[in-house]
């Protein structure tokens, strides 16, 4: 599902090419009909509203949800993993497009701020950090954070999520300081609510 940049095409090619050396099949979803025959879903990076707004005019957010429910493996890249979340409020993209809501898929009961990056104490940048962007979302908003950096992923599996990567996820709840988990750190959902 490529709906998140604007040359479909394009990216589908380069995931199916990618994926093909996996041994992997793509075909790009256009209609609902179009995941009779999938075994597995790759929603693709790039622009989050772009993404959601889509998903949103194609009626394709039920049928997702659907098809994970029956079983379906699910798997989203930037973008395509922050519509996870039960709303897309934590995302870094600018608001290209307006979606009808910023309700997500809701598969985890945690918001994802994708390409976390910590802010750099010799910069000389006076604007605000990530941490002070997701701090001011947590003065209105009672949800956890997790915030992935490069190189890092989550892996979910029921109602536990694993960090898996390279480098750390950093939690974000109100009332309580940032941390870092470990890669390999298995966070029970109900902890996180």
């Amino acid at each position: 599902m490529p709906f998140a940049l604007f040359d479909r095409d394009a990216y589908t090619t380069k995931v199916r090419d990618r994926l093909a050396k996996m041994n992997y099949e793509v075909q790009q979803v256009k209609t609902a009909k179009d995941f009779d025959n999938a075994g597995a879903i790759f929603v693709g990076g790039g622009n989050t509203f772009r993404l959601l707004k889509t998903l949103y005019e194609m009626k394709m957010l039920d049928v997702i949800r659907n098809k994970v429910r029956g079983g379906a493996p699910y798997m989203g890249s930037s973008a395509g993993s922050v519509i996870t979340a039960p709303t897309i409020r934590t995302t870094n993209d600018m608001p290209i497009v307006e979606p009808r809501s910023l309700d997500s898929l809701g598969f985890v009961p945690y918001q994802i701020n994708g390409h976390y990056i910590d802010a750099d104490p010799n910069s000389t940048h006076q604007g605000e950090t990530r941490e002070t962007r997701l701090a001011e979302f947590l003065e209105e908003n009672d949800i956890a954070v997790i915030g992935i950096r490069e190189g890092t992923m989550l892996r979910v599996d029921d109602d536990v999520t694993t960090v898996v990567g390279t480098k750390p996820a950093k939690i974000f709840r109100r009332g309580v300081a940032p941390y870092d988990v470990a890669v390999g750190t298995r966070l029970a959902h109900a902890a996180l609510t």
